[in-house]
């Protein structure tokens, strides 16, 4: 099987920035075995022998196949044993990451704003079933990146049916600002799911990850490129705040931080903060 490490060296641009978002494959090393003479099995050079004295080889095969689980336990509320652990299918997440057309969250646009020479857009989005993670303790830019990989990683086949579920976009980062306008140490970040598993969502390997409902919103939108980070999603709040002024009303207590873009693409990024309309 193709391993993440050699997969980037054939495909050069994943290279950068990868590394700074996906960490690095583990290499498991391989023991030596000793050769065993011709038509005999390995069997072990020290210690007592795993099965019972005098017991022919096709008994301790069969006894230690009796040992292993067939399947992994089902988890509530899935259809069939998960396929792949939380930390799995790395490769299987890069080729959906890659490879998968990316369906936009559905929005209409209800009308749009400039003041101070800051544009934003005022929304209508839509609802529905949404892969969730919440993360508490750390600070935002790395909390943000461990429940995109875990979504991107469900996504991409960690999921009981196993399947490579396609991209949506944005990934969405419910931030919580402090009464000095900086990120508390809590996020809790979403990935809409595909139009085809909307009715029926696989269930995630990872059970830090849940599908959730939501219903639509409206919002007020502002739009900004680069690799965004806390202080840029501050920034262009502040930004957003400014335009909009005293006359609208909108949630103070949170807000969506947002990046439309995967982590290989180095130009032409797009990434929104929106505040909730009340």
């Amino acid at each position: 099987m193709l391993s993440i490490t050699h997969f980037c060296q054939c495909v050069p641009f994943l290279t950068f920035p990868f590394p700074s978002f996906l960490p690095s494959p583990r290499r498991t090393p391989v023991p030596a075995r000793r050769s065993a003479p011709l038509g005999l099995p390995h069997l072990p050079t020290s210690g007592s022998p795993p099965w019972p004295a005098g017991a022919p080889w096709r008994s301790c095969c069969a006894l230690r196949a009796a040992e292993r689980p067939r399947t992994l336990p089902l988890r509530p509320g899935c259809d069939g044993p998960s396929r792949a652990g939380p930390d799995g299918n790395m490769l299987g997440m890069i080729k959906n990451s890659l490879l998968s057309t990316v369906e936009t969250w559905p929005y209409r646009v209800l009308s749009k704003g400039e003041k101070e020479q800051l544009s934003y857009e005022e929304r209508e989005c839509e609802g529905g079933q949404f892969a969730v993670v919440e993360v508490t303790g750390k600070p935002f830019d790395e909390a943000s990146k461990e429940a995109a990989l875990k979504l991107l990683k469900y996504v991409g086949g960690s999921n009981d049916k196993g399947a490579g579920m396609g991209m949506t976009a944005p990934v969405s980062i419910t931030a919580f600002p402090a009464e000095d306008g900086s990120l508390q140490q809590k996020v809790k970040v979403y990935l809409r799911i595909p139009n085809q598993f909307q009715a029926s969502p696989p269930c995630p390997s990872d059970e830090s990850i849940k599908i959730e409902e939501r219903q639509g919103m409206t919002i007020y939108s502002m739009q900004f490129g680069g690799y965004a980070k806390e202080v840029d999603y501050v920034n262009y709040a502040a930004k957003l705040k400014t335009a909009l002024g005293s006359e609208a009303a909108y949630r103070k207590d949170f807000y969506f931080c947002n990046g439309y873009d995967p982590p290989m693409k180095p130009y032409g990024r797009r990434n929104e903060v929106w505040f909730v309309k009340e």
